[in-house]
């Protein structure tokens, strides 16, 4: 595995407990106004990490775990990311990504970690920063 690869996968577990902390604190404040259970376990988590990670990536072009880690993502051409490329880096990770990667995993082996489907589909690289 690569070391980009560990990276990404040790700031998307941080992101994760972070988002699953605040998923926690704010389910009091909204099972008051919203009764589905579905909507607790499955819509909210989703949408508070979907959130968090929109919100960083917006402001900071890193979420915290990158940070942590060393990482950011950033423009293909360098520029900063669009709010598109960002739902669109999200999405398809969540998504569809995944399968893709399982299809085809030689296809991204060369980028040694840089780029994965949800990378080359919205334009984006991950890189490491200091």
């Amino acid at each position: 595995m690569y070391e980009l690869t560990k990276k990404r996968a040790k700031a998307l577990l941080i992101d994760s407990a972070i988002a699953t902390t605040v998923s926690f604190a704010l389910e009091p404040l909204l099972k008051k106004k919203i009764k589905s259970p579905f909507f607790h376990a499955m819509v909210s988590p989703h949408l508070v990490f979907w959130g968090l990670e929109y919100a960083q990536l917006r402001m900071n072009g890193q979420t915290a775990g990158q940070k942590m880690m060393g990482i950011a993502l950033k423009d293909e051409a360098g520029g900063e990311l669009s709010s598109e490329q960002i739902l669109k880096h999200i999405v398809y990770r969540d998504t569809i990504g995944p399968l893709m990667y399982a299809k085809d995993r030689s296809r991204y082996d060369k980028y040694k970690g840089e780029k994965y489907p949800n990378d080359l589909y919205a334009h984006t690289v991950v890189e490491k920063v200091d």
